[in-house]
C-alpha cells in the first residue's frame, strides 16, 4: 500500500499469514531535469526510481522474492492504479504471483472481500494517468522557457492551474469593472392581533426623491390584508459527499482550506473511519443503505427515515464508487486530533441527513394593498411542521445574503383587516459584484466546468498559491454613506449611516505576475487556458480510462499543433508579453514612464533601454498593483530612498524598497517593513508599515530590533581566518570563504567551539543524507 499508516490499519485486519509494507507513494517518476519523453516514438516516457526510495525498493524487492504471493492494494483511482503499475515494473513482480486488489474503506469486510475477487492491474487506468503525467510535463517543460524569456525567469506554466489563474483574474476584473448601483428597499413593520411583523414593498424605488414620495403618500393611507395564502412547503437533503462538495462544506463550516481537508480525510481514511475521499459519485451502497436505516430508525424514529438514491450528473463519475461516508453508521464520534473528529462529524450529519425524511414546512403570504398608492407589501411566514432531516444537518451556503430566512409564524389575521404601521423604512441598498472565489468556490467552479478531477482539486489550488500567482488574504472593510428614510404616523426623517461594505476573509487575489502571466498565455496560447479545451482534455483522458482510445494518440492529437504556437513564441516581442503600460511623460527628464513585470517583479521605470542614460527603476509595492498604478502614484516612488531622520548618533536613517520589498536602513543595518499579518494565537490581523508613511520613530524600533537579533547571530568571529561562527533559525553552523558547514551532531556545546576544531570540520564537513527536493 502506499502509507505507512493505511498498512498499520490494514494489518490488524490479517492475521500473521500476511505482511503489509508501504510504498511511501509513488517510487518511480519522470526526471526531475529533462524532457524524458520520446516523442518521435509514440511519447515514450522515461521513468526512474526517485533518489529517496531507493532504500524503500530494495526492501520491497527483498520481501517480494520471499512472499508467495504480492497483492498490490494501492488506492482504487488512476494514481493508486499508476502506483502499482510502477511497483510491478520496478521490482519486476511475476505476473503468476501478483494480484491486485481494491477497496474504497479500510474494514476488515472490505479487505476479506477484496482478496476474495482480485484482478490483474487496469492498464487503461494506467495509461490515462500517464496520458496526464506525459500532457503535463510536454506543456510545462516547453512553456515555460517561453515565459522565462519572455516575461520572467522562474515562471512555470501549466495546464490545469493556469486556467485556475485565469479564472481568479477574470473574476477580479470584473469586480474591478462593476458599476454599484443603488435602489432604495421599503420595509414596514405592521401590527396585528397584538404582534409586531415585518413586510417588504414589492417595488424597488431608483433614488432619494422617488421613495421619499413614496412614503409621504402613504403616511396617511389604509392598509388591508388584500390576499393571505397558506400552502404547504419542503425541504430536502443534500446529496453525501463528494471530494469537491465536501472540501465546499468544510471550508464554510470547520473553516478549512481544501489541503487542510483533503489531508484530514486522508488520516481517517487510513486508519479506517471513512470510505476513499478522492471521488465524485454521491452513490451510497446497500450496505451503507442498510447502516444509516438502522441508526436513523433506531436513534429517531421510523418517521425520520426516507431511503434515496442520488444520481452523480458529472460525466466520468463512476457509479460502482461510493461518496464519502462513515464505514460504520453506529459511531457518531471518533477517536483522534480535534480536525479528524469535526471532519468526521460533518460527514457523519451529511450521510445520515441523506436518508431521512424531508422536513414539512408551511409558508404563509400575506399581500397587503395601499389606499393611495398601486404598490403593495408582502409578508412572509414560515413554520416547520416537521423537521425531518434538519434534526441533524442543514447544508452551509457561500455568499453573502444567501443565508437561510429568519422567517417566522406570522401574527393572526383575515382578508380585508385593517393593519396599523408603527414604522416603515427606506435604507438605500447597493448592488454587488459577483463575489470572490474562496479556495472552494473555485473547486466548485472548476467542477461545474469539468476542469480537472477528485484528485486534482487541492494539488492545483496549493500550486497557483505556491507559485505567487495567486494569494490567499483577507482585506478590510470599506465605508460609505447610505440613506435612511423612517416614516412614522406623525413623522418623516432622514439621515445618513456610515456603512461597511467589501471586506473580505480568505479570499483568492491574482498577483500582477498571475495577471501578466494570464494575459500572455490568453492572447498566444488560447488553447492552454480555454475552459472548454481544458474540459475536453479531462473527457479524453476518461475515454483513455475506459479502454475507448490510445493515450500516445490522445497526445499526438494535441502535440502538433502546440509546438507549432511554441515555435512561433520567438516572435513575441518582450514588452508586449510583459503587459508594459506607459503611464505618461516625466516632468523632469521628458521620458516614458513605464510599468511593467522586471526580473524581480513588478516595478516602473523612467526612460527605456535604447535611451544614452540608464533607466530609473522603482519597485511597486505589494499595497499597489500593475493594472491599477496612476501615474503620480508611479511618480512618488522614485522620492526613495527618502531620509526619515537622523538617529541619536547621527546617522541617517533611510527608507527605501528593493527587490524583498520596502524596508529602512541606518548604517549597515537593512530592516524589512512588517506586512499584514495573522496573529496565530487571537485569529486578528496585525497592521504591517507602509512605506509612504512611516515615521522615524518606527524606523528606529525596527532597527533596533534588527540590531539585537544580529548581534545574537554572531557566536565567535576569525576575521583574518574568515571563519564565522554563526546562529541561525536551525542552530549553530560555521561560515566559512560564503560557504556554509554543519556541525557534527556529536558535538555536545557547538557554541564552545575553538578556531581548531572549526577548521577541521570545513577539512571533514559530515556526511549529508541528500533530501528529495521540493515539489515546486
Amino acid at each position: 500500500v502506499e502509507s505507512p499508516a493505511k498498512a498499520k490499519t490494514i494489518e490488524k485486519f490479517l492475521g500473521k499469514d500476511f505482511t503489509v509494507k508501504s510504498s511511501f507513494g509513488h517510487i518511480r517518476d519522470l526526471p526531475k531535469k529533462g524532457m524524458s519523453i520520446d516523442i518521435e516514438n509514440g511519447f515514450t516516457p522515461t521513468y526512474e526510481v526517485n533518489d529517496d526510495k531507493k532504500k524503500t525498493v530494495n526492501e520491497l524487492k527483498k520481501a517480494a522474492k520471499t512472499a508467495e504471493m504480492v497483492w498490490l492494494a494501492s488506492d482504487e483511482d488512476r494514481e493508486g492504479e499508476a502506483i502499482s503499475w510502477h511497483l510491478s515494473e520496478a521490482l519486476s513482480l511475476d505476473e503468476s504471483k501478483t494480484k491486485r486488489i481494491v477497496f474504497h474503506e479500510i474494514t476488515k469486510p472490505a479487505i476479506l472481500k477484496a482478496i476474495e475477487n482480485p484482478r490483474t492491474v487496469d492498464k487503461n487506468l494506467v495509461d490515462a494517468q500517464q496520458a496526464r503525467r506525459v500532457l503535463d510535463r510536454l506543456v510545462g517543460y516547453e512553456l515555460s522557457p517561453v515565459l522565462w524569456k519572455k516575461i520572467k525567469a522562474g515562471l512555470s506554466a501549466g495546464r490545469v492551474q493556469s486556467v485556475a489563474v485565469r479564472l481568479i483574474v477574470e473574476r477580479e476584473r470584473e469586480i474591478k469593472n462593476f458599476n454599484s448601483d443603488s435602489v432604495f428597499k421599503v420595509v414596514g413593520e405592521f401590527e396585528s392581533d397584538g404582534q409586531v411583523f415585518k413586510a417588504e414593498c414589492g417595488v424597488k424605488f431608483k433614488g432619494l426623491e422617488e421613495a421619499r414620495n413614496f412614503l409621504e403618500a402613504i403616511q396617511k393611507a389604509d392598509f388591508t390584508v388584500e390576499s393571505l395564502e397558506t400552502k404547504p412547503g419542503k425541504k430536502s437533503p443534500a446529496a453525501p459527499f463528494t471530494t469537491s462538495t465536501l472540501q465546499q462544506e468544510a471550508s464554510r463550516k470547520l473553516s478549512f482550506s481544501v489541503k487542510q481537508t483533503m489531508m484530514v480525510a486522508q488520516r481517517l481514511y487510513e486508519s479506517g473511519k471513512i470510505t476513499y475521499m478522492r471521488t465524485d459519485s454521491v452513490n451510497l451502497s446497500e450496505t451503507a443503505l442498510e447502516g444509516a436505516s438502522q441508526m436513523i430508525r433506531s436513534e429517531y424514529g421510523d418517521e425520520y427515515h426516507q431511503e434515496r438514491k442520488f444520481k452523480t450528473k458529472s460525466s466520468g463519475a463512476q457509479e460502482a464508487h461510493e461518496a464519502i461516508r462513515p464505514t460504520e453508521f453506529g459511531k457518531q464520534i471518533v477517536d483522534g486530533e480535534r480536525n479528524e473528529q469535526r471532519l468526521y462529524d460533518l460527514i457523519w450529519k451529511r450521510t445520515i441527513a441523506s436518508q431521512m425524511s424531508e422536513a414539512k414546512l408551511e409558508k404563509t403570504t400575506a399581500k397587503i394593498s395601499i389606499s393611495t398608492r398601486e404598490e403593495g407589501f408582502v409578508a412572509k411566514g414560515e413554520v416547520l411542521k416537521f423537521d425531518g432531516f434538519l434534526k441533524v444537518y442543514l447544508e452551509g451556503k457561500d455568499e453573502e445574503g444567501d443565508e437561510e430566512s429568519d422567517e417566522g409564524l406570522l401574527p393572526k389575521m383575515s382578508e380585508g383587516d385593517l393593519l396599523s404601521y408603527k414604522k416603515i423604512m427606506g435604507k438605500e441598498t447597493f448592488s454587488r459584484p459577483k463575489a470572490r472565489f474562496t479556495e472552494a468556490s473555485l473547486v466548485k467552479a472548476m467542477e461545474e466546468m469539468g476542469i480537472g478531477r477528485p484528485s486534482t482539486y487541492a494539488p492545483t489550488i496549493s500550486t497557483v498559491q505556491d507559485r505567487g500567482y495567486v494569494e490567499k488574504t483577507d482585506r478590510e472593510a470599506q465605508q460609505r454613506h447610505v440613506a435612511l428614510l423612517t416614516l412614522k404616523p406623525a413623522s418623516l426623517d432622514e439621515e445618513k449611516l456610515v456603512e461597511n461594505f467589501g471586506a473580505e476573509k480568505s479570499k483568492l487575489f491574482p498577483t500582477d505576475i498571475g495577471r501578466v502571466v494570464t494575459d500572455f498565455l490568453v492572447k498566444f496560447f488560447p488553447d492552454i487556458v480555454d475552459f472548454q479545451f481544458t474540459a475536453k482534455v479531462e473527457e479524453e483522458f476518461d475515454k483513455i480510462a475506459d479502454g475507448d482510445k490510445a493515450w500516445n494518440e490522445m497526445i499526438k492529437g494535441f502535440y502538433g499543433g502546440f509546438r507549432e504556437t511554441i515555435d512561433k513564441a520567438a516572435d513575441i516581442d518582450r514588452s508586449e508579453a510583459s503587459s508594459q503600460r506607459e503611464l505618461g511623460m516625466d516632468p523632469k527628464s521628458g521620458k516614458p514612464v513605464i510599468a511593467r513585470v522586471g526580473r524581480f517583479g513588478p516595478m516602473v521605470q523612467i526612460g527605456t533601454s535604447e535611451d544614452e542614460d540608464k533607466p530609473q527603476f522603482a519597485s511597486i509595492p505589494p499595497e499597489q498593483n500593475l493594472e491599477e498604478i496612476t501615474f503620480e502614484e508611479a511618480l512618488k516612488l522614485f522620492d526613495f530612498p527618502k531620509s526619515l531622520g537622523k538617529d541619536a548618533e547621527g546617522e541617517d536613517v533611510l527608507v527605501n524598497t528593493g527587490r524583498f520589498g520596502p524596508y529602512v536602513k541606518c548604517g549597515k543595518t537593512n530592516a524589512s517593513l512588517p506586512k499584514k499579518r495573522m496573529d496565530k494565537e487571537t485569529g486578528e490581523m496585525i497592521p504591517g508599515l507602509d512605506m509612504t508613511t512611516i515615521t522615524l520613530e518606527q524606523a528606529l524600533v525596527l532597527i533596533a530590533e534588527k540590531k539585537e537579533k544580529d548581534a545574537n547571530k554572531f557566536v565567535q568571529v576569525w576575521e583574518e581566518e574568515d571563519v564565522q561562527l554563526l546562529r541561525g533559525p536551525y542552530g549553530i553552523y560555521i561560515k566559512h570563504a560564503k560557504k556554509n558547514f554543519k556541525i557534527p551532531k556529536t558535538v555536545e556545546a557547538p557554541e564552545k567551539l575553538t578556531l581548531e576544531e572549526c577548521q577541521e570540520i570545513i577539512k571533514n564537513p559530515p556526511a549529508t543524507k541528500r533530501r528529495p527536493p521540493k515539489k515546486k
